[in-house]
């Protein structure tokens, strides 16, 4: 096959008895981007309704058969090949099957669910052409993986390995690569095979048999992802030592589901060069950029890694470094892709990811964006059911514009007014204030410079305190007036 020639994919949809319709047609659709987005081209899917997925293959055995014909496989699971082994090697086995994350290597008890052949869903295509992959839209035990490769002859991935994959891709800085290396190890592990030519590997002492090939790999795992796990600690420090930084700085977080438009709105509030792709989670690393035109005081804003359904908890659990940042945030702004028929549910999976961070309580605002998709009933409708929600497009100078301003007015209604008399001998106070606060007007006196600022009262005591402020005689606005001793 040609190397330029991508491989053919069929999807594989499991439908509990929960599960609706439209909800598996979405997810199917969600996982058709996603497996097209890491490179494959979907020939066809097929899907089945189960009470469970704690069978040996997920599916019965009709549509395994039926999922052979797009693989070219024989649609049965073969003998597995069992290799006696040595009472030493059996303990140390016994031992790490003790381990959550490194013990799946025993046979699975699975269960047997009878007329599941009765409850197959309609509508299935007929294969038109072999597949070479396999994507089922769960999660699988490696039991479950290796007979679906048995029976199908052909690569199998889960959900879970598909986006550990594209975010393997996507990873661009050391802390992003850090995080997906983890969570790809923590994956890959309890998954590795043993190799037919594995015998046991000789121990110190030259008594008895040691460590077999894949528990010495096993372990050589558990020692890496100590290893990144310490040096992601390094890096999380960093970050929090640049957030403290910023801790006095205006922060809007665009947070939201994954493909939703945050990059978009990002380059269009900001002016900055961030990579903007049609593709489930173009961006991994979070982007601070400020606010453009710029305001004083000045607003930055970040785009942070976008959400998704059935997000593995590996993955959430490794990206809370990053996630911290919406955490920090003064302002989230939950972007909406309001074209998307399933943009509720989507939503909802933002705000529990957001909950698991701590940052459910911080104020947010709604946008919808994509709304040049829509029509004007489709708006209209919608806007009876979110009122509180601003509709735009990324894409639109005016709604963008309208937005910065409705970005601004949210943090001057915090603001206050003062008066501000700066004596001529006094250094590096009218800077300041320039830099971080809005100046409204401004007059000469015998003694000083009088200010009329605009600025959140933490910022103002906190000026007043470097530079000596005391009560004066300056114009009042709001009761609060003040000159700076010049003592």
């Amino acid at each position: 096959m040609n190397e330029t020639t991508p491989l053919k994919a069929v999807l594989v949809g499991i439908q509990l008895q929960r599960t609706s319709d439209q909800e598996l047609k979405g997810s199917l659709t969600e996982l058709s981007r996603l497996v097209t987005t890491l490179g494959y081209e979907v020939v066809g899917q097929m899907s089945q309704r189960r009470s469970s997925t704690k069978t040996a293959t997920v599916l019965g055995d009709g549509k395994l058969k039926e999922l052979a014909e797009w693989t070219g496989g024989t649609g049965k699971i073969s003998p597995n090949f069992t290799k006696k082994k040595h009472k030493a090697a059996l303990r140390f086995k016994k031992d790490e099957e003790e381990d959550d994350l490194f013990g799946d290597d025993v046979e699975e008890v699975f269960e047997v669910e009878e007329g599941a052949e009765d409850m197959d869903s309609s509508g299935d295509t007929t294969p038109q052409e072999k597949a070479q992959v396999v994507v089922i839209d769960c999660d699988l035990s490696p039991s479950q993986l290796r007979n679906l490769e048995s029976a199908t002859g052909a690569q199998v991935l889960d959900r879970t390995g598909v986006i550990i994959e594209i975010f393997s891709r996507h990873a661009r800085t050391r802390a992003a690569r850090l995080q997906v290396e983890i969570a790809r190890l923590t994956y890959v592990a309890p998954r590795m095979r043993e190799s037919t030519a594995g015998d046991d590997r000789q121990g110190g002492g030259g008594k008895g048999a040691g460590e077999t090939s894949i528990e010495l790999d096993r372990r050589k795992i558990r020692d890496r992802i100590k290893e990144l796990k310490q040096e992601l600690a390094s890096i999380s420090q960093e970050l929090d030592t640049r957030r403290a930084r910023r801790e006095q700085e205006l922060t809007v977080a665009l947070v939201g589901y994954t493909n939703a438009g945050k990059s978009s709105l990002m380059r269009a509030l900001t002016g900055s060069d961030v990579l903007i792709a049609d593709k489930l989670f173009a961006t991994l690393d979070t982007t601070v950029r400020i606010l453009y035109p710029e305001t004083k005081p000045k607003i930055l804003v970040s785009d942070t890694v976008g959400f998704i359904k059935k997000l593995p908890h590996d993955l959430v659990a490794s990206f809370k470094s990053t996630l911290d940042e919406a955490a920090n945030a003064s302002l989230l702004l939950y972007t909406v892709d309001c074209s998307d028929p399933t943009f509720r549910s989507q939503l909802e999976v933002t705000r529990t990811v957001l909950a698991e961070v701590g940052a459910q309580d911080i104020p947010s605002k709604l946008i919808f964006n994509k709304r040049d998709r829509l029509s004007p009933e489709e708006e209209a409708e919608l806007a009876k059911e979110f009122p509180e929600a601003h509709f735009m497009s990324a894409k639109n100078a005016d709604d963008v514009a309208t937005l910065h301003s409705m970005l601004v007015k949210h943090f001057e209604n915090e603001m206050v007014e003062e008066d501000v008399l700066i004596p001529y001998t006094t250094q590096g106070a009218i800077g300041e204030i320039r830099g971080k606060m809005r100046v409204l007007n401004e007059s000469y006196e015998a003694n000083g410079v009088v200010l009329k600022i605009r600025a959140h009262r933490e910022d103002l005591q906190s000026m007043k305190e470097r530079y000596g402020l005391i009560p004066g005689k300056g114009k009042k606005k709001n009761n609060l007036s003040w000159n700076i001793d010049e003592d």
